[in-house]
């Protein structure tokens, strides 16, 4: 692939057929489910492999079996009648994976069955908000195996109905969860300002043959896998482990796009496309878009003698998806600047997965966040893998750390001086953040030297600074997500296993200790991961954007005094202002139609120091958020 892509770009003369393209195939045969890998070209199987031990990720037919076998089950009617719900309620049933707590072996495929109650007719009412004391454990003959009441107090025993309860065997040997399934989509070439990028999506986004102006950045970009383990360790919430990507297919999830809702401006969409259970191709329309989004000022320097300013301002080239994981959205963000910087960035938004909780109670392990309702702890642990490809293949990874001098009368007689220390990471390993030295991690080619710095050409990878899995160790989580043991990861690449190993793999998560604010439906949590370069250029690559200037960029000076020109939008504060003596203005908010007397009264031009105070509730004696501004 690589002396494929070289000759693509030109940089090899050497004739080379373009590799075979190959599909990876998940499939049932005799009850054992198997991998395929699929020479599309020949039309012939290349390779067989039973995988012992693991099953499919949950697909759309699949689970509407479980749900309406669940529905329909007598067992559970009858458990529903002793919840004494109003006639007009709706059961609601949401599948989950089962995640390993030790207490079942997984030699059989089990999908945790977690009940709710809709109130409403309406198909989009929040059922989350009425979870029922009652979950359901499935298997895979569409049998239930055991019916659980959930605990709603501090017992962590969790009470069994309907059948006795069997003792399990299980293995405690180390579990690695690989059974993914990625359907395939053809790729296409994306070519902003700058950079060339290409890009496949398989289950999740994916980027390959990243280059800027044809020298090569990554071999392959793309969300390796993520993990919400669940932080209740009472019994049946540890089930709550969801692998997103691995168990359930981010592919199966992907939102179609609405143009000016999800995108805005100039919008192009790609499609995706997955199969059935019986291999039927099914075209998902609109899966992921790419567009320009402005990004506020490049650069920008004001000569301070002649007053006169150079303004460039930054585009951003996006590349966008977003996935719906039962209760769960996440958008997935790919951002290319005009300075041959990338930011991966995640935003996860949605409605919690709730639990019941006894009215006029808490819980340590989660917040109300309705009466009755308890909306777990849990966190958001994400994989992003780099394949680099620093101007060639030839990659290390270099960790610089900066350390302070000590007090010496010659060497640091003013006490101010530091270091800086570097070391390649000469064998596979994890790596973590150290906030005392700033440690950071570059990627280099020592084979390519910057003629300017005389330093290796590189880029810096910029994590998302948070804490890791806060699980135990020696537990099921820790030992199904072996990559939340560290920040970083460095490890050789295996072609055959691309969504599990790469050269180098950033792990990072997003903590959820929740809120009231964030029910019923959660504002966007953002999580962003940069790639930066490091002595690549012999200077800023963004010189040769043009100025911005008005006449291009199309904006609007608002003249008229009687327009709301300090406030633009409504909002539910007041306003009152006064002028101090000395011109001082001091303004409290409190009428909101003063807002135009604030404008006479400052004139169009006039700048003051200003001393904002701002109270949530005039009538109530709220600490006041002070702001100094130049008005």
């Amino acid at each position: 692939m690589i002396a494929f892509l070289d000759l693509e770009h030109g940089e090899s003369k050497e004739e080379i057929n373009p590799p075979a393209r190959t599909a990876e195939v998940h499939a049932y045969v005799d009850k054992a489910f198997c991998e395929f890998r699929v020479n599309l070209v020949e039309q012939a199987v290349e390779s067989k492999e039973i995988l012992q031990g693991r099953h499919s990720h949950i697909d759309g037919d699949y689970m509407r079996k479980v749900e309406l076998a669940c529905l329909t089950s007598p067992l559970v009617q009858e458990q529903s009648k002793g919840l004494n719900l109003p006639e007009r309620a709706i059961m609601v049933v949401e599948l989950w994976t089962y995640g390993t707590d030790g207490l079942n072996n997984k030699s059989e495929r089990v999908t945790m069955c977690w009940f709710y109650m809709r109130l409403s007719p309406d198909p989009d009412s929040n059922y989350y908000a009425c979870p029922l004391d009652l979950c359901v454990e499935m298997s895979e003959q569409m049998e239930i195996i055991k019916v659980f009441h959930l605990p709603s107090g501090e017992l962590a025993e969790a009470k069994i109905s309907g059948q006795p309860d069997k003792p399990d065997e299980f293995d405690r040997r180390k579990i690695h969860d690989s059974s993914e399934y990625y359907p395939a989509l053809s790729g296409e070439c994306v070519s902003p300002s700058s950079p060339t990028t290409s890009r496949s999506q398989k289950a999740r986004m994916t980027l390959h043959d990243v280059r800027y102006d044809s020298r090569s950045l990554f071999h392959r970009l793309s969300l390796s896998e993520m993990f919400v383990p669940y932080g209740d360790p009472r019994c049946l919430h540890p089930r709550k482990a969801a692998f997103d990507i691995g168990n359930d297919g981010a592919g199966v999830c992907a939102n179609k796009l609405q143009l000016g809702c999800d995108c805005l401006g100039h919008i192009k969409y790609f499609d995706g496309y997955l199969t059935t259970l019986a291999g039927t191709p099914v075209k998902l329309p609109n899966v992921m878009c790419c567009h320009e989004v402005d990004d506020g000022i490049l650069w920008k320097h004001t000569n301070f003698r002649t007053g006169n300013a150079a303004v460039m301002r930054s585009r951003m080239l996006v590349l966008q998806t977003i996935i719906t994981a039962s209760n769960y959205e996440y958008i997935f963000l790919f951002y290319f600047s005009q300075y041959a910087s990338i930011h991966y960035e995640i935003r996860a938004t949605g409605i919690l997965s709730t639990a019941p909780i006894a009215l006029g109670t808490s819980s340590p392990f989660g917040t109300v966040v309705a009466p009755g309702v308890l909306a777990p702890n849990h966190q958001h642990l994400f994989c992003l893998r780099i394949g680099p490809a620093i101007n060639g293949h030839s990659n290390s990874l270099l960790v610089e750390q900066s350390h302070p001098i000590p007090l010496h009368p010659k060497e640091n007689p003013f006490g101010v001086g530091y270091t800086t220390t570097s070391s390649i990471t000469p064998r596979e390993t994890g790596l973590d953040l150290v906030f005392s030295t700033n440690r950071t991690f570059k990627i280099i080619n020592e084979s390519r030297i910057n003629p300017t710095t005389s330093t290796p050409v590189g880029y810096k990878l910029v994590p998302h600074y948070s804490q890791m899995l806060l699980a135990n160790p020696a537990s099921n989580y820790a030992k199904r997500s072996e990559f939340a043991a560290h920040a970083v990861w460095v490890t050789r690449t295996r072609t055959t296993r691309c969504s599990r190993r790469g050269s180098l793999r950033c792990s990072r998560l997003a903590q959820r200790g929740f809120r009231p604010e964030d029910w019923p439906v959660m504002p966007c949590e953002k999580m962003i991961v940069a790639l930066k370069p490091v002595n690549f250029f012999e200077r800023n690559p963004a010189l040769e954007v043009p100025i911005s200037a008005k006449e291009n960029n199309l904006s609007v000076l608002v003249e008229d005094s009687s327009s709301p020109v300090l406030f633009c939008h409504p909002t539910p504060l007041d306003v009152m202002v006064h002028i101090a003596a000395g011109g001082r203005l001091h303004f409290l908010i409190r009428t909101a139609g003063l807002r135009d007397q604030l404008v006479q009264q400052l004139g169009p031009r006039r700048r003051v120091r200003a001393s904002l105070e701002m109270t949530a509730n005039a009538r109530q004696a709220c600490p006041p958020i002070y702001l100094r501004s130049g008005v």
